[in-house]
């Protein structure tokens, strides 16, 4: 059984566990209306941004890239200059649907998930979410729609992959990605979460490890769920609490898996 640490505590619903170039490990605390910045010696900082950020992706021009689902927006922070700006917040004249997750491929383009209202709210039964991508030069277009709550996304290293979950009816689904032409193609169900059966529950945040295996926080069974580059299911690991929202791997090598837990508002690393 893997041993799990406690990096931090007393987190207000953390997210979006991201590495910087200086081995600065970064999450967002949604209820706490900021970014949380762990320092290698273990000192801890924190950035308020308002509203409620959610993922978080280190772009190519050096900034914190983050979803602000308060706000219903894509900003970006700087950490030196502590400068915050609103980069996306409409989409065909609306505003965007509370943006949750987002990565950079290997071409620059911007990759993000509008989920729309979770589980419980108004309207949260309809298929509303959005898959959107903006090129380098700003061109912003839908690649997928109708999903029951789009949520983490990840890239398969070393192919044109793309994957994306879908909380609320527990799957992921794999797409081939043409970055030039930014669609997402060939479209298949990758792996099914099974033994979850609450619509509030199922596949969050995912991280690719150095192993080459797919690590998938699934929110309300506190589990990490792993999967082979196929989408076959090796093994489960289980946490200390119960809302895991997303993982990501110290790149360093030296904190392993972290994860960001919701329920205990906690940071945690696991040594695979």
């Amino acid at each position: 059984m893997e041993h799990v640490a406690v990096l931090a505590t007393g987190l207000r619903f953390p997210e979006g566990p991201v590495f910087d170039v200086a081995g600065g490990l970064w999450c967002a605390e949604q209820e706490g209306e900021g970014l949380l910045r762990r320092y290698p010696d273990g000192r801890v900082e924190r950035f308020k941004t308002g509203g409620k950020p959610t993922g978080l992706a280190l772009g190519p021009d050096g900034y914190l890239w983050f979803c602000d689902s308060g706000q219903n927006a894509i900003r970006r922070f700087h950490p030196d200059e502590r400068r915050i700006e609103t980069v996306i917040d409409t989409f065909n004249g609306k505003l965007l649907n509370r943006p949750n997750d987002l990565l950079f491929d290997s071409a620059g383009n911007l990759i993000f998930t509008c989920p729309g209202p979770p589980v419980g709210e108004p309207d949260s039964e309809q298929p509303q979410s959005v898959v959107l991508s903006m090129t380098p030069g700003g061109l912003i277009q839908v690649i997928a729609d109708g999903m029951h709550y789009a949520n983490g996304l990840a890239v398969i290293p070393n192919t044109d992959i793309l994957l994306i979950t879908e909380t609320q009816k527990q799957r992921i689904w794999s797409g081939f990605w043409d970055g030039v032409n930014t669609s997402w193609d060939t479209i298949n169900v990758w792996a099914a979460i099974d033994n979850v059966t609450n619509a509030v529950h199922g596949p969050d945040g995912m991280a690719l490890g150095p192993d080459g295996n797919l690590y998938v926080a699934v929110f309300g069974v506190g589990e990490i769920r792993v999967f082979d580059a196929d989408g076959e299911f090796l093994r489960t690991i289980t946490l200390p609490g119960c809302n895991p929202t997303n993982c990501a791997f110290d790149p360093g090598g030296k904190l392993g898996l972290v994860v960001t837990e919701a329920e205990r508002g906690e940071l945690l690393q696991i040594m695979l």
